[in-house]
């Protein structure tokens, strides 16, 4: 089924053309947009330190005056596709030591489950285009409280929940500022800027608003290129600038609500060399000079009115429950409108005009069934993944050695991190997974946020994926990078699976699409092949897996002697072979080249994985479950028996196969063609006793996987416990049965355990603040629905589970995938007590009407009561629950009807 969608909105993003030759090559209604990240400090492409700790390189007390390197940050940022020129929004409640210029969080070693953002914003709508774009931001009118959040934090063990921004006493009395922000677009070139604040606390007060505009630093890297031309301050509220690439351009600012002008104020976006290291200053109004004469009243701003950045500076004073508004436009120098009507009745025209388009567009993507509610989180969704687009810049080679204007950086640097990825080079815009703790791509959150774009922009998501496959991201030995902490760690090889998935709610159209990722995936699957499976036994290793601490064991790096084998691992890549086949079967059965002899590859390799996962003992008859274990040197195994997510994740290898594609393989009588035939003997009224193997007479098809319909049944028993895995809002990632009895082992004298942990995780396995060992996370609840909803579209009512386990009542598995699809989307619907599980107990996320409907999409969610957890803003793959409204209402043809369309064959 095609995307829906009406009007302008679908008529801006039809016109993004062929990706594959680059984002400067698409639609220029995508030239500016939101693509500057809340974080740039303390990221690992800003750390030029000796020993990696990126967080303490480039802290947030460094970030207001050191030039960066690599990207730029900011408040409700906004920029041009190469970031060159970046406009943003500053605030200052007149009590604070700094201005806010950007969002404060801990840093991985200040917090106590890892790095957190302590800021309240929301991304509240968005297209594609960019075209309306809008964003909400609550800010204290009361000085931040930045040590008291650190300190207490600090002083907070990992037992301990963490001590957020609300907790502080901070919005006490509703003392604070709803600041609003929309952008909308008059022309791809001509970008309008409102700024709303309402002052909601119980007395008049005074808010600076300082809207900033600044070329990113490009200059002082090299010594070939200068600085670009200034801003200049053309009159008292303009702002005029020049570049080779954007042109001539103005910035237009508005009087205050008194009428008042801004008073304009300039520095260079240069390092405070002074402040930061005591050395002789370089620019007499360095990068924070903004910052120091607002705050100070420091003689640090350009007395001439020109610089490398520039704020409009608004003073207003706002009484209680009144709303502020101002205007800004940036646009050609000369354009029509004049300035008198640009700011005024023909700006009101532009903005009204885009609110209804985008009113249009989204009214064109909700399911006719779907509430009010459903249709307002699923909004919510789509704009978390549009602002989530995020400029993307790091050459690793030039990381590594250092540029030719600064120091050399430390030479044992090579051996930290990224070292053998030196052809990778990024500049361009990525899809991120949120924008202050991940404000970098990770290889397979891409694919989940890449399915969940491509309902609003199928290009772009194809661009995306396709982008991850490209020779200056994939190594030359065909592996994918992870995310630039460690590009060498190893993510679920999901890449196939959402090409087919992209292919699919596209309508099936775009053929060259899937052609052109399969030859890349196919180097990616070899480079598996020969890395991750040690001995050749088709149970492969991998280690982190993307699922952090998981495990009782750091699977990335042992601290015994021997070699991991792993269930999941081995079950991604049964997966993965499956859906590279079938990619090869739509490649071949609807003309677009031969690839026969693909789909025999990878059903070869499948039947090989199938086999090593059915006898060499990576199942657990008692549990029914599959389990890791370890191979020690004298050959000897240990399973390690932690009842996880992990254990079903071959589960998912399931596929349908068209009969003629084959039959077709089966004529040379290779392996699969034995698998098969072993497959066959050990049927059992139809359901194969190992691997899945039934077909339907007239039906030509049959489906494939890696377990028989029994383990299924026997796995589904252990998911469907709600004293296990099944919870109110979806599949915990650990059986809640490890509360209970955690779980324990001695291997080679050395003690590992695991128990279930619903909300943080206690361990600091692989750092940061991910916990799979409980919450809910919605990428593998999604992957497992899907795969259900697969095993019933081949087998119906023949199939059957007990659901949920201890009920007595069964359910055909399309019921058990709907009810899924709803425990997933009530996670944030406000239910039968007018409150979100998402929210938790935080009563004035629950209650208070300016916070209640406004969604955050975190990483996870607690595996008791729902709570929200992790990065607030991860609407990276959260956003699926789009995806999964519009599904669960019948909007989306299944991938097996689309396949089928594609290649001509009849559905039952």
């Amino acid at each position: 089924m095609a995307v829906s969608g009406h009007g302008a909105e679908r008529q801006r993003i039809d016109g993004f053309g062929r990706l594959d030759l680059g984002l400067r090559r698409a639609s220029d209604w995508y030239l500016w947009g939101p693509y500057l990240s809340e974080r740039q400090w303390g990221t690992v492409r800003e750390d030029y330190s000796a020993d990696g700790d990126a967080w303490n390189y480039l802290p947030h007390d460094h970030a207001r005056s050191r030039a960066y390197r690599w990207g730029e940050d900011g408040l409700a940022g906004w920029c041009d596709v190469e970031q060159r020129l970046c406009l943003a929004l500053a605030l200052w409640n007149g009590r604070d030591p700094i201005l806010k210029e950007r969002a404060f969080g801990l840093t991985g070693h200040e917090g106590n489950h890892g790095e957190d953002v302590k800021e309240y914003w929301w991304f509240r709508d968005a297209v594609p285009s960019h075209a309306w774009n809008t964003w909400r931001y609550h800010y204290p009118q009361q000085a931040f409280p930045y040590e008291d959040l650190i300190e207490e934090n600090r002083n907070r063990s990992r037992l301990d929940p963490e001590y957020e921004l609300l907790d502080t006493g901070i919005f006490d009395d509703d003392r604070y500022w709803v600041v609003d922000v929309a952008y909308a677009k008059g022309g791809p070139t001509d970008v309008l800027m409102t700024i709303e604040v309402t002052n909601v606390g119980p007395d008049a007060d005074v808010l600076h608003v300082l809207p900033t505009l600044w070329w990113r630093n490009t200059w002082a890297w090299d010594d070939l290129s200068g600085p670009p031309e200034e801003l200049v301050a053309t009159s008292d509220a303009t702002v005029g600038l020049t570049h080779p690439f954007l042109g001539p351009l103005e910035l237009l600012c508005s009087t205050n609500h008194l009428g008042a002008e801004p008073t304009l104020l300039f520095c260079d976006n240069e390092t405070n060399v002074a402040r930061l290291f005591g050395a002789p200053p370089t620019s007499s109004w360095p990068k924070d000079g903004i910052n120091d004469h607002v705050v100070t009243g420091a003689d640090t701003v350009n007395p001439a009115r020109r610089g490398t950045k520039c704020a409009a500076w608004y003073r207003l004073t706002v009484a209680p429950g009144e709303t502020a508004r101002l205007r800004l436009r940036l646009r050609p120098t000369g354009a029509e409108p004049e300035p008198s009507s640009a700011l005024a009745d023909d700006f009101t025209r532009v903005i009204e005009t885009r609110r209804a388009e985008a009113d249009e567009f989204y009214a064109g993507l909700t399911p006719a069934a779907a509430s009010p509610d459903e249709a307002a989180v699923m909004r919510q969704a789509f704009a978390g993944l549009l602002w989530c687009k995020q400029f993307y810049y790091y050459d690793v080679a030039r990381w590594l050695d250092g540029d030719p204007a600064q120091p050399p950086p430390p030479p044992n640097r090579k051996d930290i991190r990224n070292g053998k990825w030196r052809t990778f080079q990024a500049l361009d815009v990525m899809s991120m997974p949120d924008t202050w703790e991940y404000p970098w791509f990770a290889a397979w959150d891409l694919a989940f946020q890449c399915v969940a774009l491509t309902h609003v922009d199928p290009a772009f998501a194809k661009y995306q994926l396709s982008l991850l496959c490209r020779e200056w991201f994939q190594h030359p030995n065909g592996a994918l990078p992870a995310y630039e902490w460690d590009f060498g760690d190893v993510n679920p090889p999901v890449q196939a699976w959402a090409a087919l998935e992209i292919f699919a709610i596209d309508g099936g159209r775009d053929i060259d699409f899937l052609s052109r990722i399969f030859d890349k995936l196919l180097v990616n699957f070899t480079w598996w092949v020969n890395r991750e499976d040690v001995d050749g036994s088709n149970v492969f290793e991998g280690g982190f897996m993307g699922l952090d601490n998981i495990g009782p064991l750091n699977r990335s790096h042992l601290p015994i002697d021997g070699v991991l084998e792993q269930s999941d691992a081995t079950g991604w890549m049964a997966t993965y072979a499956l859906w590279m086949a079938m990619i090869a079967t739509i490649l071949d059965l609807s003309g677009h080249r031969p690839a026969i002899d693909l789909v025999q590859k990878f059903l070869e390799h499948f039947a090989g994985i199938a086999e090593a996962l059915d006898t060499v003992g990576v199942w657990d008859e008692q549990d029914g479950l599959f389990y890791d274990r370890v191979v020690m040197p004298d050959g000897s195994a240990v399973p390690l028996r932690v009842r996880s997510i992990a254990a079903v994740i071959p589960l998912l290898a399931v596929a349908v196969v068209d009969d003629e594609a084959l039959d077709r393989t089966l004529v040379t009588n290779k392996r699969f063609a034995d698998y098969l035939r072993r497959q066959q003997d050990r049927r059992d009224g139809g359901l194969a006793a190992g691997g899945i193997l039934h077909a339907r007479a007239g039906r030509g098809q049959t489906l494939i996987g890696v377990t028989s319909s029994d383990r299924v049944r026997r796995a589904c028993a252990k998911l469907f416990d709600p004293q296990e895995f099944l919870s109110p809002n979806g599949l915990r990632s650990l059986s809640r049965y490890h509360r209970d009895h955690p779980y324990s082992i001695v291997i080679a004298g050395v003690r590992a355990g695991i128990d279930y942990e619903p909300a943080e995780s206690t361990t600091a396995m692989f750092g940061g603040n991910s916990n799979w060992r409980g919450p809910v996370w919605f990428p593998l609840n999604y992957l497992i629905a899907r795969a259900l909803e697969r095993y019933h579209e081949f087998f119906g009512a023949d199939l059957e589970v007990e659901y949920p386990t201890g009920s007595g009542s069964s359910a055909s598995l399309d019921v058990v995938a709907a009810d899924l699809w709803q425990r997933l989307v009530g996670l944030f619907l406000v239910d039968g007590n007018g409150r979100r599980p998402c929210y938790g107990q935080v009563e004035k996320l629950q209650n208070d009407p300016r916070w209640r409907d406004g969604v955050l999409f975190h990483e996870y969610y607690d595996g008791d009561d729902g709570k929200g957890l992790g990065a607030s803003h991860q609407t990276g793959w959260t956003a699926l629950v789009a995806d999964v409204i519009r599904r669960r209402h019948g909007t989306l043809a299944t991938l097996g009807q689309v396949i089928a369309d594609v290649t001509r064959k009849p559905t039952s």
